[in-house]
């Protein structure tokens, strides 16, 4: 599969084959990613419409055999979901780190991906549950290996090929996730949902067994434990981790056995442990006395861009839940006399992505020619607008479906696209930023901080919907959409004493 991706390289002697002129083992890598994107953004397609089949707030004439649940149950479980999948980034990182090597990492997390999709092909509730924690663990484990298998491939960080590199894997990631909703979305939603969870562990099975076996190709460095644990440190980490299972266990036994237990029981410690630990993380660096005031300054600073990307993305990420039950049940759902499924909505960003980010990456370097180029600054503060303009755009249509009404499916269209131009402004300068302003005791850690922004984000909204807040009401809409616009204008309008705080950052 990868050799017939690559090609001969004019500039290695012999012959040593290529990846479009970058290290033959990019070809594995991308295509594990590619993969793993393909079942995961597959099966994230299906699972609101899944949990709420069935029920009173699936849309009418749909598919059967969901779990019957209401929206915003639906709602909370997706954004934890989500939530939890970015949070175990960080313990991904530490098992790469420190146990097992990113490549043995990435295997392991792999065949539990593939496990779980497969749990989520069996039919029953319990099932379910076991099967989207075993994918969001083994998504997390993923996640913070393989890119880190990317850079061991180039030579240090000034190697030209670099940037290059993680261009072509970033193209994977974003054709996984655009063919993902066209397939694993069709044949879930429209046929069978367990087919569909199925497919989505097929596509992780095709990943793990190229992967597997053009693993040579990968650097020796992969394979290396770069930190690895002392004998006394393995033994501290077992006592606590056996010692917080079992508190757990006990918890949970004891709640069952009084019948108290309900699935908030679950829903809401996992949201509030996804808003704790990134605040409690960023405290912990803050308070690091051995940190120079420089590097105080800029972890002050950093906390700003923290919160922007909170509130981005806690409007984002509904674009697979709030938006995809808009879809399903208040939009026509055919252009022209052809029909699609409600999942396809889901492969717009991607297809956007992949046009727009070579624009915008023209667009940045023309202007800083003239010297106008925006600063990161403004950028979050446009990435803010714009996500909360694409929400003041979605109260239109919602008022319009009020009556029952079918809305053009050309309102989603650009809700997507302003979306995903918000996105283009902040979320690749947010992980240069964090890269700049990171102190250098924390450098990995402050790009698991990053991806904690995206939990805190998430589990916002889930907390919103466990309360009862109905996520899918005008009204709620139009709040989430005056708060990011309000924060854009907040982080524009205190951009110097931000840019103080950053110091010798632009």
């Amino acid at each position: 599969m990868a050799s017939s991706l690559t090609k001969d390289s004019a500039s290695t002697p012999g012959s040593e084959r290529t990846f479009f002129g970058h290290p033959r083992g990019l070809a594995t890598l991308f295509l594990t990613e590619m993969w793993e994107r393909f079942s995961y953004y597959g099966m994230r397609a299906l699972l609101v419409y899944y949990l709420v089949s069935g029920g009173a707030d699936a849309a009418t004439g749909s598919q059967g055999g969901g779990l019957a649940m209401t929206a915003a149950t639906a709602t909370a479980i997706y954004s934890v979901y989500l939530s939890m999948v970015y949070l175990m980034a960080m313990p991904g990182g530490w098992f790469g780190d420190r146990v097992w090597g990113a490549r043995k990492t990435v295997t392991i997390a792999a065949t539990v991906i593939m496990l779980g999709h497969l749990s989520l092909a069996l039919p029953g509730q319990a099932m379910f549950f076991v099967g989207l924690g075993l994918v969001a663990v083994g998504s997390g484990l993923l996640k913070a290996n393989i890119s880190t298998m990317v850079g061991h491939l180039y030579d240090g960080p000034d190697d030209p090929r670099r940037d290059g590199g993680f261009t072509l894997f970033y193209i994977g990631i974003n054709l996984g996730a655009f063919f993902a909703p066209l397939v694993i979305g069709t044949v879930g939603k429209e046929y069978n949902w367990h087919l569909g969870f199925a497919l989505a562990a097929v596509g992780m099975g095709v990943g793990l067994v190229q992967f597997l076996f053009f693993t040579r190709h990968l650097s020796p460095k992969s394979s290396e434990v770069p930190n690895p644990l002392t004998p006394q440190e393995r033994n501290s980490v077992l006592v606590k981790v056996v010692a917080a299972v079992a508190l757990v266990a006990v918890f949970y036994a004891a709640v069952v056995a009084l019948g108290m237990y309900t699935l908030s029981w679950a829903l809401v410690p996992l949201t509030l442990a996804g808003l704790i630990i990134p605040i409690a993380v960023i405290v912990r660096i803050k308070r690091d006395k051995e940190l120079t005031g420089s590097e105080q300054s800029k972890v002050n600073g950093y906390v700003w861009f923290f919160v922007a990307a909170a509130i981005f993305w806690m409007i984002y990420d509904q674009g697979g839940s709030t938006l995809s039950l808009f879809a399903d049940d208040k939009t026509a759902g055919s252009v022209l006399g052809f029909g699609f499924s409600a999942t396809w909505y889901q492969s717009l960003n991607p297809l956007y992505v992949m046009a727009l980010a070579p624009v915008f990456a023209w667009l940045w370097l023309w202007l800083a020619r003239r010297n106008q180029e925006p600063n990161t600054i403004v950028k979050f503060a446009m990435g803010l607008v714009l996500v909360g303009a694409s929400f003041f755009v979605f109260v239109v249509p919602m008022g319009m479906a009020g009556d029952g009404t079918k809305v053009s499916p050309m309102w989603l269209v650009s809700i997507y696209m302003i979306q995903t131009i918000g996105e283009l402004c902040l979320s690749p300068v947010g992980l240069s930023v964090t890269t700049k302003m990171a102190p250098q005791k924390y450098a990995s850690q402050m790009m698991g901080v990053w991806f904690l922004a995206v939990t805190a984000g998430d589990c916002t909204t889930g907390l919103l919907s466990i309360a009862g807040i109905d996520l899918n009401g005008t009204g709620i809409i139009a709040m989430q959409a005056t708060l990011a616009v309000a924060a854009g204008l907040a982080i524009y309008m205190y951009r110097k004493k931000v840019q103080a705080l950053m110091g010798d950052v632009h």
